[in-house]
């Protein structure tokens, strides 16, 4: 297995369900340990030109109160920003996206190691969860959380050599042990080995090319 798969292996992953003002939420929660001192994980994180490197081409207005919106992606209010611990923000895309929000909480590990923590809670759609359940958010943030380590170590992707890497058979096997592992948080939490076994198949078929209904929520 290549390095690049083998960062899977750095996350932690937990499913779960939270009540909000909108209804029964579900959420996601990835944990991982980069090798970066907090300032510098913080700015990678909330700094436009960086996001841009390591994510999506971002604008708006940077402040709480804000509004962002990625390219191509999903848009929102900055709601809470406490440098350099805590940035939350309302994750919307889609023409009803509904309650959605993605929360990034940073905690220094000595001087040079930073523990980001990422949750996104959203009331979802009971077909679309019953057919993908976790993994179809919680793929894609394994790749941004892969993009953000490889940026902070001092490398990265160009948008040309990120796509062409998502098709070729070293992204297909990220893609498939990325939903293996979101199977296995799903299982963990709970839910039954029949729904897992469909749910990481379709998330599995959709990122590796074979399906074109999943996306973020």
């Amino acid at each position: 297995m290549s390095e690049i798969v083998d960062q899977l292996n750095r996350l932690h992953r937990q499913v779960g369900a939270r009540q909000v003002e909108a209804g029964e939420a579900r959420t996601v929660l990835l944990r991982r340990t980069y090798d970066a001192e907090i300032a510098d994980v913080w700015d990678a994180v909330t700094s436009p030109e960086r996001i841009g490197r390591w994510f999506l081409p971002v604008s708006g207005e940077f402040k709480v109160g804000g509004r962002y919106q990625l390219e191509g992606q999903a848009g929102g209010e900055i709601l809470q920003c406490e440098e350099p611990t805590r940035l939350r923000v309302s994750w919307l895309y889609g023409p009803d996206p509904g309650f959605s929000e993605v929360e990034v909480r940073l905690t220094p590990e000595g001087e040079e190691r930073t523990v980001l923590e990422l949750e996104h809670v959203a009331v979802v759609p009971p077909d679309f969860w019953g057919r993908f359940g976790p993994g179809a958010v919680g793929v894609g943030w394994d790749g941004a959380l892969l993009g953000l380590g490889m940026h902070l170590a001092g490398g990265g992707m160009s948008r040309e050599e990120a796509e062409a890497w998502q098709v070729s058979d070293e992204g297909k096997a990220f893609y498939t042990r990325s939903g293996e592992l979101w199977g296995e948080a799903y299982a963990a939490s709970g839910a039954d080995e029949e729904t897992v076994t469909a749910t990481t198949a379709a998330t599995i078929a959709f990122y590796t090319g074979a399906d074109s209904d999943a996306g973020q929520s």
